[in-house]
């Protein structure tokens, strides 16, 4: 007779299998001159389920990032850690989910550093991040673009919480900085903030999106000998709407802002392109799993003109609400994930997973840090496979496993998933 689902086994069952993904950075064969792979986990921000060729979006043309998924897999439902931006980086850094992660909003109440009549709290010492995890695992662990899990402590930004490089902005001011934000005046080269030649006096010459892919590419060139781990954050497409040009959609008949947002992605795009060229041209394509997600639904803002951006495109696809709404359209967003000759290419998978899964699915090459700080909510790294002649178990395999637990749990409870309806009224 099958075993009852209840809770408790259910979440037993998510413990026992998630250990063993597919993705297990300890796979490769033993005639594989490199034993553990680099990895780069590139993040956009307020980027829209809908708001990519691959799916679904119409309008604006995304081909690097739809080659990642037919070179990959695509996920239809993932989901971020929160419907905001710092809770859910939170959440990817520290594998715990937000009832248990250190920054839960963008602001806080209670804790934290006022600044700017806002109140943010900061990930702590005693929080054990994926950078920690990997570099303990002998990865040179780097972050480019986007922290914000630092709130206003100057002791708390990505050197202090586990990466070895960082190449970016900390916490802004909301009233000074963000009209600046892509074309910054001063920038983080690990923790001498330096000016940034074309960008003084208000000139506009080096946009954030070139910096960050420049800086990125510099990091895979310089650190090529492996492993890495690249933790690229972009801040495209949020607000304020600024593109260098509006390239493709010059001559469209849309609004200004409407050609603006499709030009952000779209130039976004093209850094992923330039970003994959230079794996391939240094021979680390193989040796290389790449990661693409959004840190949240879209829209920056619940401004009328921002609105009406996203519906023109839109944005979240076939799900209802936005960012911050605790709907599908503010938490559900785009995965992909590519890895030559071990990812199946041209996949589309409807696996539950969320992004707390990444520290463990990272860390699965091992590391006896990882197993001293049993902490995540999430596909757990502690429970992997006992037996030493058990090979690796398929990322398919794996996650259909848990979704089919989580669904039977639903019908435990009375409920039936949409998700992956295709309806928005998720």
């Amino acid at each position: 007779m099958s075993e009852t689902i209840t809770r408790r086994n259910f979440l037993k069952s998510i413990g026992l299998g998630s250990a063993m993904v597919a993705l297990r950075l300890d796979g490769l064969s033993a005639s594989s001159e490199r034993t553990k792979p680099n990895i780069i986990f590139i993040l956009a921000d307020d980027l829209g389920y809908g708001d990519l060729g691959c799916y679904g979006q119409k309008k604006i043309l995304t081909p690097n990032i739809d080659a990642l998924a037919a070179e990959g897999m695509r996920f239809t439902n993932c989901y971020a850690g929160s419907t905001v931006c710092a809770p859910s980086r939170s959440v990817l850094m520290t594998g715990q989910h937000t009832g248990h992660t250190t920054v839960r909003g963008n602001t806080c109440k209670r804790g934290g550093i006022v600044q700017d009549k806002r109140r943010r709290v900061n990930l702590t010492d005693e929080d054990v991040t994926v950078a920690h995890v990997l570099r303990r695992a002998g990865y040179r662990t780097g972050l480019v673009g986007k922290w914000h899990l630092g709130g206003y402590d100057p002791t708390a930004g990505p050197l202090d919480r586990g990466f070895d490089e960082f190449y970016g902005w900390l916490t802004i001011n909301l009233a000074t900085e963000l009209p600046h934000l892509y074309y910054p005046a001063k920038r983080y080269r690990n923790r001498v903030l330096y000016e940034v030649k074309g960008n003084q006096q208000g000139k506009r010459g080096y946009y954030h999106t070139d910096i960050c892919t420049d800086e990125a590419i510099a990091f895979i060139k310089n650190n090529k000998a492996g492993p890495f781990f690249l933790d690229l954050s972009y801040v495209n497409p949020h607000s304020p709407y600024l593109a260098p040009s509006h390239g493709a959609y010059a001559d469209k008949p849309w609004s200004k802002d409407q050609k603006t947002y499709a030009a952000m992605i779209s130039y976004l795009d093209n850094c992923v392109g330039r970003l994959m060229q230079t794996l391939k041209g240094e021979g680390l394509e193989k040796d290389t799993i790449v990661f693409f997600a959004s840190d949240n639904g879209p829209r920056s803002s619940g401004s009328t003109k921002q609105t009406a951006v996203v519906k023109f495109f839109d944005s979240n696809g076939p799900l209802r609400g936005y960012k911050r709404d605790m709907y599908e359209g503010g938490i559900r967003v785009p995965m992909i994930v590519r890895w030559p000759d071990k990812v199946p290419k041209n996949k589309t998978d409807d696996t539950l997973w969320y992004f707390a899964d990444f520290l463990p699915t990272a860390a699965a090459g091992g590391s006896t840090y990882a197993r001293k700080h049993r902490r995540y909510q999430s596909s757990s790294y502690t429970s992997r496979q006992k037996s030493e002649n058990a090979g690796p178990v398929s990322l398919l395999g794996v996650f259909r496993a848990r979704i089919s637990a989580s669904r039977s749990l639903a019908q435990l409870e009375g409920h039936s998933s949409q998700a992956g309806s295709g309806t928005k009224t998720l």
